[in-house]
């Protein structure tokens, strides 16, 4: 090694000495050297000033401050590209294969079609049937790419561009003010993933984003986020929200309306019109800016728009069709069974009629309901074949969703004597018997009559027409409590009814619906139909699931019969409790008022449809004096005069069948305001006999014959043995009983 201060350098050699410079033996030039050296290299000039040297030596340092800057920028960006395509392949290695990956099946809607073939309601997950994006209002899709992807058309799934804008906002502004996620994004996030925010999902949202867009257009994305995205208050996909919101199809959506859908997706629920208005409507001005500055609506559209009202939605789905939507999807799967794809169901009711009914109860409630402390009513309207053709469970769906018409048990009181008289003839009775409307006491009960009136001497027509409580426990007693249920269930009551003295007031409990269809037997003439909703049930091919067959219905009481109540009932319209509710068409029917007026009912009907009406209070809470002869027969009317208007007039059947023996025994009515007129009032125990049959030359002694025998030689009418089951054997009458027969 040389040393210090010596002019020459020893070279390395391979075995000798090394040998002198310049010799010819194996050894390295300067030529050679990779590295010159240090002695032989050309020393370089010194500058002439010292300060242009530091200036190249800063010059020098930024720039390799800015290389390594980029150097490293580098190989970051290509450490995180290595490690972000690592944690794709892991999370993308945990979700099945592609090749597996299809579009899971939007949940299936129930589309409920009245008889007029309107839309009654949509019933399902999402609440509305699936529309093509050609039949939607260009106005929608047109909204939704202006507000939340802008460049949808242009992007692969994700949107770098926007992904970038949203992070620096965020940062901007501290916290999470606007996201990155493209509608292919949000479209796979709804349909593969649950909503979590952790790596994982979005890694797998942003794979499926790819896929949706390498296997379908844009123009199927958008059709399938618009059919499936939430839209607040219930409403899944764009068909239900604006059914939801503005009561139409999304088919007729209006600008302004499309800026409003758009606008919710950013808060559903929050900005739902039916919660807050007005924030649903200051979001919807924010889209129709965005909507302005791409181009897709001009100066003259915006400002259309702009001063367009708020749209205030109900706070819940509105409509009394509602009530029928929500029983047919009772009833539906008994029918078809699961229901996995979209269906159509046709119903029997008519929209026409059900807004005639659903008006009538409302009309009514708004003007009385305080008045007379009432805030329910139910109507139920049933043709001659069981079709229902209206029915009202309250007086506001949106307010109380309880369906009242088919699912509310209440004492229907007097609404149910026909069933009282009806045994009674049936037994042997007729139009023209004569009971004694006195105070009567069986046991410990003493059934009042209305404010404590009596007629005395009545037939059982105008006792029926003005519902004498004391004749109806007489007839009880006569033909047993278990011959009145017998006839009241074969008629069409299925709740259970107890076999007591009181059922002569009606104190067993049953729904309107019910009552009402055990009434179509007096208006078809002794046939009771199968009570039904569902017509008809296709899938959307139009492949029927399911189809009503009519069956012949069985007859439950004699035509002669039949006339005989129809005459009875009839009277109750033209001088009974229910005058209010004459309308100009041959009518008949039963008023109906429970203890301290908690339910006021009336039951009629034409030879074309049979109409129930209840009003109450839900918690039971009494009324103010309202009876069966006021608000439901008012009710009553409104719905039935509008419901025959066109309609050709039909006489009651079996009228013809049944010609009065002897007029009438005038009476006075039990109203309000009625004087009392003198009579006889005798008081009748346990066991006591009412006076015997008056009219006609019946004798009551043959009452003991079986029920279901042949006409006796005296025409007593008496119903064929296949009718009400097996015969029994009548109880004998109060009168047999004093007389020891």
């Amino acid at each position: 090694m040389a040393r210090r201060g010596h002019d020459t350098r020893i070279e390395p050699s391979f075995d000798g000495p090394a040998p002198k410079r310049g010799g010819g033996g194996l050894s390295l030039s300067e030529d050679d050297r990779v590295v010159p050296s240090p002695k032989r290299a050309k020393k370089p000039s010194k500058p002439a000033r010292e300060p242009a040297k530091r200036g190249r030596s800063r010059s020098r340092r930024g720039f390799g401050m800015v290389g390594s800057l980029v150097y490293w920028s580098l190989v970051l960006a290509l450490w995180g590209g290595i490690g972000l395509a690592g944690i794709v392949a892991f999370y993308g290695a945990r979700m099945p294969s592609a090749i597996t990956w299809t579009v899971p099946d939007r949940p299936p809607n129930v589309k409920i079609m009245s008889a007029d073939d309107r839309l009654l309601a949509n019933r399902g997950m999402t609440g509305g049937e699936a529309l093509s994006l050609s039949e939607m209002s260009p106005y929608i899709p047109q909204a939704l790419i202006a507000i939340e992807d802008r460049r949808f058309r242009s992007h692969f799934g994700i949107d770098p561009l926007g992904l970038g804008r949203a992070v620096v906002t965020n940062l901007m502004q501290g916290r999470l003010v606007q996201g990155g996620s493209t509608v292919t994004q949000q479209l796979a996030k709804n349909l593969f993933l649950k909503p979590e925010r952790t790596l994982e999902r979005k890694v797998q949202e942003v794979l499926l984003a790819f896929w949706l867009e390498h296997e379908y257009t844009k123009d199927q994305i958008l059709e399938m986020y618009l059919n499936r995205v939430y839209f607040g208050s219930g409403a899944y996909g764009v068909e239900a929200a604006s059914r939801r919101y503005f009561g139409k199809s999304a088919r007729e959506v209006t600008l302004s309306e499309a800026a409003l859908l758009a606008g919710l997706l950013k808060a559903p629920s929050r900005l739902s019109p039916a919660r807050d208005p007005k924030a649903a409507e200051a979001r919807a001005q924010v889209v129709l800016a965005a909507m302005s500055e791409e181009g897709m609506i001009g100066q003259k559209e915006l400002a259309f728009a702009m001063s367009a009202p708020a749209t205030r939605a109900a706070s819940y789905w509105t409509g009394s069709e509602n009530y029928v939507a929500d029983r047919i999807m009772e009833e539906l799967p008994g029918l078809v069974g699961e229901i996995q794809t979209d269906v159509i169901v046709d119903t029997t009711v008519d929209l026409t009629l059900q807004k005639l009914a659903e008006d009538s109860i409302r009309k009514l409630i708004e003007e009385n309901g305080q008045k007379l402390q009432v805030s329910q009513g139910a109507l139920v309207s049933i043709d001659n074949s069981g079709a229902v053709r209206a029915m009202v469970g309250g007086a506001d769906y949106a307010n109380s969703q309880f369906d009242r018409a088919s699912e509310a048990r209440r004492q229907p009181g007097s609404a149910f004597k026909p069933f009282v008289y009806l045994a009674a003839l049936e037994a042997g009775r007729t139009p023209d018997s004569i009971r004694n409307d006195a105070p009567v006491k069986i046991g410990k009960w003493t059934p009042d009559n209305y404010k404590g009136k009596y007629l005395g001497r009545v037939t059982l027509t105008e006792a029926l027409a003005k519902s004498l409580n004391s004749v109806s426990a007489q007839l009880v007693m006569e033909v047993g409590p278990a011959s009145v249920v017998e006839v009241a269930q074969r008629l069409g009551i299925e709740s259970k009814l107890q076999a007591n003295t009181s059922i002569a007031l009606g104190t067993s409990e049953v729904t309107p619906l019910e009552l009402t269809a055990a009434f179509v037997p007096f208006a078809n003439g002794g046939y009771r139909p199968e009570v039904h909703f569902i017509s008809r049930v296709t899938d959307i091919d139009g492949k029927v699931l399911y189809q009503y067959q009519a069956d012949a219905a069985p007859r439950v009481v004699k035509p002669q019969i039949i006339g005989m109540m129809n005459r009875m009932m009839t009277e109750t319209l033209a001088i009974g409790t229910a005058r209010k509710a004459a309308f100009g068409w041959p009518a008949a029917g039963k008023t109906g008022t429970s203890q301290q007026s908690r339910d006021a009912w009336f039951v009629g009907y034409t030879s074309n449809l049979t109409t129930g009406v209840w009003f109450g209070n839900d918690d039971g809470k009494p009324t103010k004096n309202i009876t069966g002869g006021s608000l439901p027969s008012i009710a009553w009317k409104t719905f039935m005069e509008a419901a025959h208007e066109g309609v050709p007039v039909r006489q009651l059947p079996g009228i013809d069948l049944y010609t009065p023996t002897s007029p009438p025994v005038s009476g006075e009515e039990p109203v309000a305001g009625a004087t009392t007129m003198p009579i006889v009032r005798p008081t009748a125990n346990v066991g006591d006999k009412a006076a015997p049959e008056m009219a006609g030359g019946f004798n009551p002694r043959p009452e003991t014959a079986p029920r279901g025998d042949k006409v006796s030689s005296i025409n007593r009418p008496v119903p064929p043995g296949e009718v009400g089951g097996a015969p029994v054997r009548r109880e004998k009458s109060i009168l047999d009983v004093i007389l020891g027969n």
